[in-house]
Order: C-alpha cells, then sequence, then structure tokens
C-alpha cells in the first residue's frame, strides 16, 4: 500500500507529531493534505514549512471530537485515509480531568462512527504508551497490561479499546500506534509542556532546570522523525491491520540523565530543582519493538545523544539565544 495519489488527514496536525507526520507524508506524494486542528496545543509554525512545501493542503480550524462538524469536512474533502493525532494532553489531565477524558474519547469515537459510515477508508490511530501505566515487567510489549494511571492515560486505554471493538465489530480497516516518549523539535514549550522542553527553556533562562521525585523514573525516548517513519510504513502494511504496535527505541533512560545530557548540552554546570514528584508520574517505560521490527523493519536511527543536539538547537533556534 502507499499514500501516494491518496487525499490523508491528519488530525492534530498543527501539532509536534502531527506537524512531523506531514512532513514526511508529503514524501509520499499524495493527492491532498487535510489537516485538522483546534490549535490547543497546535502552533502554525509547525505546519508552515509544509504549507510552503505542498501546495494541496488544507487547513481546518476545528474540534476533531465534533462528530457533525467533521462530517461535514469529509463530504467536502472525500478522505481516503486518516491519522488520528488529535488529543487534549497528560499534563492537562491533572487541572482538567474531565474535559481531558470526554474529549479525547469523543475524538476517537467520531472517527470510528465515520469510518462506520463509510466516510473514509483506512484509520491509523495514535495511542500513548502512557496506557501501560508503569512497567509491570521489562520490556513492555504490547501485551502487557493496561494499567493507566492517570485520567490522560485512562482515556487513551479506553480509546484504544473502543478502536478494537469497532474493528472487531464492523470489520473496519484500523491499526493502533503505541509511541513511547516522543522529543525533537516542535514539541510544545508552553503551557502543558513536556520535561524536555521545559528543561531546556529554564536552563536557557539561567533558571535551575527542575526534576519531579528522585529523578529516577525511566523513560524511553524516542525522536519524533523515527516515530512518523514507523506510522508511515504501519500504514503501508497492510498486514499492520487490527492490532497494537508500539513504537519506541527498547532502551530506558533515567529523568535524571536525560536532563543532565540537556545541561551538558547548554554547558549548564549548575544545581538542580528537586521537587515532589508529579502526580500519578509513572516509574519505569521501557517499549519492546519486536513485533515492529518483524512487521515493518522498524529501527530507530537516531540516538539520545544525536536527538537532544537537534532539539537544543531547535529550542536555541526559536527562543532567540
Amino acid at each position: 500500500m502507499s499514500l501516494k495519489n491518496k487525499t490523508v488527514m491528519v488530525t492534530g496536525g498543527a501539532g509536534f507529531i502531527g506537524s512531523h507526520l506531514i512532513d514526511r507524508i508529503i514524501r509520499e506524494k499524495p493527492e491532498r493534505i487535510v489537516i485538522v486542528d483546534n490549535f490547543f496545543l497546535g502552533k502554525h509554525r509547525n505546519i508552515e514549512p509544509a504549507m510552503k512545501t505542498f501546495d494541496n493542503i488544507k487547513l481546518y480550524y476545528q474540534d476533531a471530537g465534533h462528530y457533525e462538524k467533521m462530517k461535514n469536512i469529509f463530504e467536502i474533502e472525500n478522505i481516503e485515509v486518516v491519522f488520528n493525532l488529535a488529543v487534549v494532553p497528560l499534563l492537562t489531565s491533572h487541572s482538567l480531568p474531565k474535559i481531558t477524558c470526554e474529549d479525547n474519547i469523543n475524538i476517537t469515537l467520531s472517527a470510528l462512527e465515520l469510518l462506520r459510515e463509510g466516510c473514509f477508508k483506512t484509520l491509523i490511530h495514535c495511542s500513548s504508551s502512557e496506557a501501560y501505566g508503569t512497567a509491570m515487567e521489562m520490556v513492555m510489549d504490547e501485551g502487557h497490561p493496561l494499567n493507566p494511571t492517570t485520567p490522560y492515560a485512562a482515556s487513551k486505554a479506553a480509546c484504544d479499546l473502543l478502536v478494537q471493538s469497532y474493528e472487531n465489530t464492523f470489520g473496519l480497516d484500523c491499526a493502533i500506534i503505541r509511541p513511547f516518549n516522543n522529543y525533537g523539535p516542535r514539541q510544545n514549550e508552553g503551557s502543558y509542556a513536556g520535561i524536555i522542553p521545559i528543561t531546556i527553556e529554564r536552563i536557557m533562562a539561567g533558571k535551575q532546570p527542575i526534576i519531579h521525585g528522585d529523578g529516577l523514573q525511566t523513560r524511553d525516548y524516542i525522536y519524533v522523525s523515527d516515530t512518523v517513519e514507523g506510522m508511515i510504513q504501519i500504514y503501508n502494511n497492510s498486514n499492520t491491520r487490527g492490532k497494537v504496535i508500539n513504537l519506541a527505541t527498547g532502551q530506558e533512560i533515567s529523568v535524571l540523565d536525560m536532563v543532565k545530557a540537556i545541561a551538558r548540552e547548554l554547558n549548564y554546570a549548575g544545581e538542580f530543582d528537586f521537587q515532589p514528584p508529579r502526580l500519578a508520574d509513572v516509574r519505569r517505560h521501557r517499549g519492546d519493538i519486536t513485533l515492529a521490527k518483524k512487521m515493518i523493519g522498524f529501527e530507530p536511527g537516531t540516538s539520545f545523544e544525536a536527538g537532544i543536539k537537534e532539539t537544543v538547537a531547535w529550542y536555541r533556534k526559536i527562543l532567540g539565544k
């Protein structure tokens, strides 16, 4: 299979991962790309390179969870493939748990209903490793129990179950991608920012980087370009349908070591500000990518050191320092 000459929608396409995915989709020579984003976290600057590179892109300022308005877009655009990346993020669920859960579930239900009604052909749904919760075994393959620890994680687990239920009941063409901790250029540095952009921004502002807890909690950090490459290859292989597939590196890095790596890149030699643990924070994450290797030949190509270097360089440019 191929995205060549197809009309492709990316929900959340102005966001961090979504915008990188659009850049990668352009290389597949689609007929048209449709971006749906409500700009809760998305930014125009993220999609400016794609808008300049590829003529046939259309942007809708729209909440992907609004079924009726989404249906109208599908009727206009004749969509064939949807990459569903629209999401209310983890940190929002600490302050707005109800909204986070409702919005994430509605986004997925809208896509599934439209797929069931024949408005498009294939759904590639983006999940999250947060659905697993803290690792109960090492490494974490797709059979690891779902044990979400935050409202966000619970909403993502619920969305995955909804996708699987629609697949099984209605015979829909879907695959679920479960990426681990993405990082790289364009990751949101404003409200609800993740630890990597927050750390970079604080050091660049002359402040101490913050570590919640002891810093020994681990993550499987994957560079965003490796993730979107995996997404494209998962679509291209029809044998992935009906499956959940991890995208990760298979390596765990402590939060403390991650912050130290950023500090080295920014020539920071000061102290770290250790603060109380974050609410319901997972302790260990390390993804098993055996299935991705088997099905799509997946191999993450960016080392953590190289990825951090690229990420820091991008924020230096954006923040003007």
